[in-house]
């Protein structure tokens, strides 16, 4: 791998993480592109290392809230933040679920196919849709009586929304926080929610891929990627993933969200053509 895909490869991944298109379609697209032929068992530790980039770039913005919610926790009493973590958690358990029981058999059945990523790419769309119809619907949105402004019911639908992402070009801050806004949660409860709440996925999609290298005696930074291109793509995830994590927040709370969704289609189309 180049330095320049790895830099592109970087880019995408930190900005398609956070803004609701899909990262895992865009790299797919991006790979048929520029011609990236590494084998998948190589490609393993570039992906693991750009998806650590996007939760460092996470931690770095929420840092503050964070360390509100760690605080609150170790008073050992059922408060706000301990309210908010036990709702995390359990937004967490569907997807939890899937990666652990049927990651392996999506996988198969869907492969990285295009055209497969091409479909969800219109299904992202279709929800991003829905949910600014949802929201912007007078009374949808009730009142906020949860605390936090969120329900444990709202919380494990939402988690429910997120482990179906696990399908090549569904956006999995797209699922989240359409699947949200869809259940009457306010947006400003939700731009948080969503970005924290991928935090436990994440870090365990990439714990259990670590593993798996282990265990089969696979070496998880192949040659085949080159030390240069690995710190390359990991700054420019990074780095990107801050400024769209930051976008992201500003959006949700204000912004329509269709207008990812005609970019969805857009790409969708793309797809199509070249597949």
């Amino acid at each position: 791998m180049s330095w320049w895909q790895a830099l592109l490869l970087g880019l995408v991944q930190g900005l398609t993480e956070f803004l609701p298109v899909s990262s895992s379609g865009h790299l797919c697209l991006v790979q048929e592109l520029t011609g990236t032929n590494v084998e998948a068992d190589a490609f393993l530790g570039f992906t693991v290392l750009v998806h650590v980039a996007t939760v460092c770039s996470t931690l770095l913005v929420f840092w503050a809230a964070i360390w509100k919610l760690l605080k609150g926790l170790f008073q050992f009493r059922y408060n706000d933040e301990t309210d908010y973590i036990c709702k995390l958690l359990v937004s967490a358990i569907p997807v939890a679920i899937v990666g652990f029981l049927f990651k392996d058999y999506v996988e198969s059945l869907f492969g990285n196919s295009l055209w497969v990523v091409g479909a969800f790419l219109l299904v992202t769309a279709l929800l991003l849709v829905f949910s600014d119809i949802a929201s912007g619907k007078k009374g949808w949105v009730k009142p906020n009586k949860h605390r936090n402004g969120i329900s444990y019911g709202q919380a494990l639908i939402v988690g429910v929304g997120q482990s179906f992402a696990v399908a090549p070009g569904l956006s999995r801050s797209g699922t989240t926080i359409a699947t949200g806004l869809m259940t009457g949660v306010k947006r400003e409860a939700m731009a948080q929610f969503s970005f924290l709440m991928v935090l436990i996925p994440i870090v365990g999609e990439q714990l259990l891929e670590v593993y798996k290298s282990i265990s089969h005696g696979t070496p998880l930074f192949d040659p085949a990627v080159g030390s240069v291109a690995l710190i390359i793509g990991f700054l420019a995830a990074f780095i990107s993933g801050l400024f769209a994590c930051k976008v992201m927040i500003a959006l949700v709370k204000k912004a329509k969200l269709s207008w990812f969704a005609l970019y969805c289609v857009l790409v969708a189309i793309v797809i199509f053509v070249l597949a």
